[in-house]
């Protein structure tokens, strides 16, 4: 008799640790998709900004077809991705294609005196910072969903349950990790 209530007390202990940490992914896997979904909800803001960042570019560097032509193409990838692995890579094209409309601006003293591209460069620079945080957020809670998916025991459960890493959102931009040489 005793062994049996030993075994039923195994079970039930098992039982609830199993409950428990499945409702700990599901709670983790929603808040990943929470925070992905705050953070598309800038880039869509972003998105929509760039189209009026182009049309007044095109005003003063109207020969520059070819960085216009880029920017329109990777900001039309990146609203088309559908899952996040997609979202992030066509993340990193965007960003390249944002700093070279940025750099051709320099070339054009009009432009950059133009209070719309003025205005439409900081509200890109605020949106940037938006997503910058948004990100990170997403990358704190990826990372305790990942790191509950790759421990033990609860490596065992998210096998049972199907319950997968999921992806950081990085860009990466190799320009920006180069460095600065500074000449005096």
């Amino acid at each position: 008799m005793q062994w049996l209530i030993g075994l039923l007390l195994v079970a039930i202990i098992v039982g609830v640790y199993v409950f428990s940490t499945y409702n700990g992914f599901i709670s983790l896997k929603n808040k990943c998709e929470e925070a992905f979904s705050t953070m598309d909800v800038y880039l869509t803001k972003r998105y929509d900004l760039i189209p009026n960042l182009v049309e007044t570019v095109k005003g003063y560097a109207s020969h520059e077809k070819e960085t216009l032509d880029s920017v329109v193409a990777a900001r039309n990838k990146a609203m088309s991705a559908n899952t996040v692995e997609a979202k992030i890579e066509a993340e990193q094209g965007l960003a390249g294609t944002l700093g070279r409309l940025f750099a051709l601006s320099e070339n054009y003293p009009d432009l950059k005196a133009n209070t719309n591209f003025l205005d439409l460069q900081s509200q890109l620079q605020l949106m940037e910072s938006e997503i910058a945080n948004a990100r990170k957020y997403y990358n704190g809670v990826v990372k305790m969903f990942n790191t509950k998916v790759e421990q033990f025991p609860s490596n065992i459960i998210a096998g049972m349950f199907n319950f997968v890493q999921r992806p950081l959102f990085e860009v990466v931009d190799a320009s920006r990790r180069e460095n600065v040489k500074v000449q005096f």
